[in-house]
């Protein structure tokens, strides 16, 4: 599916300021990279979220996920090493 991500949905993540977004998968884990650009990450996050094209994509790629039944999508990991 995110090989065709919906354009509209691009679009959206694009305006609420993220940027050089990834997802990767091995085996079942799943991460996703992204970096934020904006001055204030949970509205934006509010906006995504808000977004009637996103939620419609959202129907389509959030029961993909193991923990779906959890209500479980995202988890934020522990950065333990970075170089700039």
């Amino acid at each position: 599916m995110h090989a065709a991500t919906w354009p509209d949905v691009l679009k959206t993540i694009r305006e609420c300021n993220l940027q050089n977004y990834s997802i990767s998968i091995l085996g079942e884990m799943v991460v996703a990279y992204f970096e934020y650009t904006g001055e204030d990450y949970e509205a934006d996050m509010r906006k995504m979220e808000a977004d009637p094209v996103t939620q419609e994509w959202w129907k389509h790629t959030k029961p993909c996920f193991a923990r779906h039944d959890e209500g479980v999508y995202y988890e934020d990991m522990e950065e333990i090493f970075y170089l700039k």
